[in-house]
């Protein structure tokens, strides 16, 4: 094909996307609504599993880049009860499964893997309209368009090319993530940095828990879980630090300090982040010329699959696309009936293992998952 690929997002779906695209020869142009990569920063740690997200990377001929920034001991995992009581540790033991990297290093080895010119920064979607025959014509919030002839919406949850194909939206599944950070922790904090451990940490108890990861250069990496209507959430007043702070640590009233302290003792403000999710069975009827991939596709409540499926979604498809350049609705068609059937499964999973974090069995029911025999634990 002569025709370069239009993809929307420069997450890590849509940069592994052009990635395998451009190891096959074919040309892509994403255009992404922040100004900059370095324009904020971009998470906590990803664990990347060796059945989806380590294949994208190797498709993307990245193997040996993924490999030189993953964060050694940190797959490791401890379940502990609201008194700090320790149900569960698993050290790292170096086999490689799920080796976690920090999203930000990740995406750092696949903007550096791409042409230059490749993404268009500052590049806001304000709509997207289909002009017939596979064409799409998209308007940015400078006003300027574009007309492409083949168009992949990697934009996300509230993605602007969703509605071509589907009339669904993402919606609140009742429980809230509030990010906050501790640094320093080894000399600042040490009775919580050694709870946390050097891996990820679950404290939990039914509909509320305290997760946290350990990540390099003295950092805590926490996000707190409750089960909450919306109208709590809106609430908070992140911008009063102190005060939603308070909020947000007086759910946890009669837990151990060293636990609490993931909350208290955080500098930065609260972010809250409310999660959504599309119905589990999404699907559309194939639309020539255009398909989604990533959140945009499957939005799935928190399960550690979601950037590992985002890339798998991005190199099937640019797998699909050079395996078929001349006949890109098959290509299209053969993509998306395998992600459906994927991300359905894992949808369904989500769920289950977020009821086994905060559901009335917590944290024991999570205990069960992680000493279950495989593939139960996969």
């Amino acid at each position: 094909m002569t025709t370069p690929v239009t993809i929307i997002g420069a997450g890590l779906g849509g940069l592994i996307l052009a990635r395998v695209l451009h190891v096959h020869g074919i040309a892509a142009t994403i255009y992404e609504s922040e100004p900059s990569a370095e324009a904020r920063t971009q998470g906590g740690q990803l664990d990347i599993h060796e059945n989806n997200g380590q294949l994208a990377l190797a498709a993307a001929g990245l193997t040996d880049q993924f490999r030189a920034i993953i964060h050694e001991g940190g797959a490791a995992s401890r379940i502990l009860d609201q008194h700090g009581t320790v149900l569960l540790d698993e050290p790292d033991d170096g086999t490689g499964g799920r080796p976690e990297v920090l999203r930000g290093d990740l995406r750092q080895i696949l903007l550096d893997s791409l042409p230059d010119g490749t993404i268009e920064w500052g590049r806001k979607v304000s709509s997207a309209v289909s002009l017939g025959d596979g064409r799409h014509e998209l308007t940015f919030d400078d006003g300027t368009t574009v007309t492409t002839d083949l168009l992949v919406g990697a934009d996300g949850a509230w993605s602007k090319i969703r509605p071509l194909l589907s009339d669904a939206t993402p919606e609140y599944v009742g429980t809230v993530f509030i990010e906050t950070y501790l640094h320093d922790v080894d000399e600042r904090h040490p009775a919580t940095a050694d709870v946390v451990g050097g891996g990820a940490l679950y404290a939990l108890a039914p509909g509320k828990g305290i997760t946290a990861h350990r990540e390099s250069g003295g950092v805590i990496h926490t996000y707190v879980q409750l089960n909450r209507p919306a109208e709590w959430i809106a609430s908070i007043d992140v911008t009063d630090t102190a005060a939603s702070i308070a909020r947000v640590a007086a759910e946890f009233g009669g837990w151990a300090p060293e636990l609490t302290a993931l909350i208290t003792a955080g500098e930065t403000a609260l972010v809250s982040r409310p999660i959504h999710a599309l119905p589990s069975d999404h699907q559309w009827d194939h639309v020539p010329g255009v398909t989604l991939l990533g959140d945009a596709a499957h939005l799935m409540a928190p399960s550690g699959e979601g950037a590992n499926l985002a890339m798998y979604d991005g190199a099937e498809l640019g797998k699909a696309i050079a395996a078929h350049p001349d006949n890109l609705e098959e290509a299209l068609a053969d993509y998306e009936a395998a992600m459906f059937s994927r991300s359905q499964s894992e949808a369904a999973d989500a769920d289950v293992i977020l009821g086994l974090c905060l559901g009335d069995g917590a944290p024991f029911s999570l205990v069960e998952f992680f000493t279950a025999p495989q593939p139960a634990h996969s």
